[in-house]
């Protein structure tokens, strides 16, 4: 499982340290607040959507390893590829070309790491993989943030240095799946590298479509707090169109951000295996702040929303995905965060669109249509807990 973590870590120095200047890049190739957001809701949507095919692909065929390996790669090519673009429409596609990587990977990684952690608890093991996750999150920023003000805001370097953990990265993912071929060993309770290897068993179409109802209200949960909550991109265009930061600033605040989202994917998840589901309360809430904050005109109260905007990130990264493997066993877990992540992808796509077209309008506007949608989600999750409590007594 830390192995897992390390080739997270080494994938988000090169992905979140290109996200942390998302905004502010586009914004130099002459894009708009709103483009800036569709760029980005967009990105998010190919993250997530996408995965309503790689989930059950990785299902049918067993080929866990395979569908991660092939998302790692997009991802590390794409990245550095987003130096050398100099066109609008040429960043944005690759932007969205990195999100579409993290489609192929992730319900596979996701599958593969639930399996892992079934010895340790999945709330404290997504937790742990969130926060050495994140501990890339916070060097790829900070290693941007230098390498622009050292070249006087060269997007280009800053983006080309990033192929070297990239290529790291890829290179552990390749070894991992040679050391450890059949991780579901861990969560059958045998040891997880097997005497000789077995192919992988393939799922009946019906094993891996029926789904409980119970995760589709909670795919609706998540959706809803994702429909509300800003992307960093448009956050970021504020800060630097606004004047409060300049641009080689803002990936010193991502990096911080992302402190704060290991810090509290640890904390919930921690408290996820000992509370359950009702740790989720605070997610609604926190990101129903985040607008009010983040896109204030004062450089203080920007700076804590952009900090709380990374802790809301952090419990959907990890907890949210913790209830997911539990909510669902393991012959359709994959589709069950293929599926998920798709739900998840088109509200991200709503929100990045929504955020940013608010944001060109009213600030206040953008604040209250937040804030109801968070109240909404809130109600969602209450009818999930009073499921959840009626089950136990029945």
């Amino acid at each position: 499982m830390v192995w897992f973590g390390v080739v997270a870590m080494l994938a988000d120095v090169v992905y979140e340290g290109a996200r942390s200047i998302t905004g502010p890049l586009l914004a130099h190739l002459g894009a708009s607040a709103l483009v800036v957001g569709v760029v980005t809701g967009v990105g998010e949507a190919s993250a997530l959507v996408l995965r309503l095919v790689s989930g059950p692909l990785a299902d049918r065929t067993g080929r866990f390893w395979a569908w991660a390996i092939a998302g790692y790669a997009l991802t590390v090519v794409s990245v550095p590829l987003l130096g050398l673009a100099s066109v609008l429409w040429v960043a944005g596609a690759l932007i969205i070309a990195e999100r579409v990587g993290k489609a192929i990977r992730q319900p596979a990684k996701d599958t593969l790491l639930s399996q892992a952690a079934a010895v340790t608890g999945r709330g404290r093991g997504f937790g742990v993989h969130e926060a050495l996750d994140q501990a890339g999150a916070l060097v790829g920023p900070l290693a941007v943030a230098a390498v622009l003000a050292g070249t006087g805001g060269d997007y280009g370097p800053a983006l080309l240095m990033l192929a070297v953990p990239g290529a790291l990265a890829l290179a552990l993912v390749v070894w991992l799946r040679i050391r450890v071929p059949r991780p579901e060993r861990y969560e059958q309770g045998g040891t997880a590298t097997p005497a000789r290897r077995t192919p992988p068993r393939r799922r009946d179409a019906g094993e891996v479509t029926r789904l409980p109802g119970t995760f589709w209200l909670y795919a609706a949960f998540a959706g809803l707090t994702m429909t509300g909550f800003a992307t960093f991109g448009v956050l970021s265009f504020h800060l630097v169109t606004g004047g409060l930061l300049p641009a080689s600033a803002v990936p010193v605040l991502y990096a911080a951000a992302m402190v704060v989202d290991a810090a509290a994917a640890v904390l919930t998840g921690w408290a996820y295996d000992r509370r359950g589901v009702v740790v989720l309360v605070v997610l609604p809430v926190a990101a129903a702040a985040v607008p009010a904050l983040a896109f204030s005109a004062t450089v203080g109260v920007a700076v804590a929303g952009v900090l709380v905007w990374g802790a809301v990130l952090g419990v959907q990264e990890s907890t949210v995905k913790a209830t997911v493997a539990d909510l669902v066993g393991p012959g359709r877990r994959a589709t069950a965060f293929g599926v998920f992540g798709a739900v998840v992808g088109v509200a991200a796509a709503a929100g990045g669109a929504l955020a940013g077209g608010l944001y060109d309008v009213s600030v206040p506007l953008l604040v209250a249509v937040t804030a109801a949608l968070q109240v909404v989600a809130l109600g969602v999750l209450v009818v999930i807990l009073r499921r959840a409590r009626a089950a136990r007594v029945g």
